[in-house]
């Protein structure tokens, strides 16, 4: 197997999770990996749906920004990814997903409290951008940004971008700031506001 090939079947694992966990519904989200050694990425496509991925349902895209090859019509948030590797040359996939608590918590103005030990280990912090219309420059610009020092990024009214130097770390980020957002919706039926990760601990987690 190609390190291509095998890069697409990681995401496609990702996208029947992401769907069956709830994180994304029908052809939401959009999921990508950078090409080890070259300034490509595979994203997938325009339209498709996450649990139904097979090679035909990715774009190979340069970091200039010129589709390269695989399916000719990348999904229309490229820039978002194209611009977050440009940003960060440490990260190697980003996984947008449409999480409903985390995006409910965000427009309501409520900050998402990490809490758990996975929590804190795995997301640190969570930075956030207003909405921009999906697929435009400031989108991706923005997030990109929101970026250059963290790995979980909410888009306002939208969805998330969690970054990953693997597939999987990228996933499992998605996964825990989610968690973290049902974690402090919870918080807040119960009238606590304030409940965080004990501070004096945070820094003292290995980082990953």
């Amino acid at each position: 197997m190609t390190a291509h090939d095998d890069l697409i079947a990681q995401l496609a694992d990702v996208g029947r999770e992401a769907v069956a966990q709830g994180l994304v519904l029908a052809s939401g989200g959009n999921l990508s990996a950078r090409l080890p050694g070259s300034d490509e990425f595979v994203v997938t496509g325009t339209g498709t749906y996450l649990d139904r991925l097979g090679v035909g349902e990715f774009s190979r895209v340069g970091l200039d920004g010129r589709v390269r090859g695989g399916n000719p019509n990348p999904s229309s948030e490229w820039k978002l990814h194209q611009r977050t590797y440009l940003i960060r040359p440490d990260v190697n996939a980003v996984i947008h997903l449409h999480p409903q608590y985390t995006v409910l918590l965000d427009a309501l103005g409520h900050e998402i409290r990490l809490i758990s030990l996975d929590q804190a280990y795995y997301v640190r912090n969570v930075s956030s951008v207003p909405y921009f219309p999906s697929g435009s420059d400031e989108l991706a610009d923005a997030a990109a940004e929101a970026a250059r020092d963290c790995n979980a990024v909410i888009m306002g009214f939208h969805g998330c971008s969690c970054l990953g130097e693997t597939i999987a770390m990228g996933f499992r980020r998605a996964q825990n700031l989610e968690q973290a957002a049902m974690t402090t919706f919870r918080c807040i039926q119960l009238g606590n506001t304030d409940l965080t990760f004990p501070p004096e601990w945070f820094d003292k987690l290995a980082t990953v």
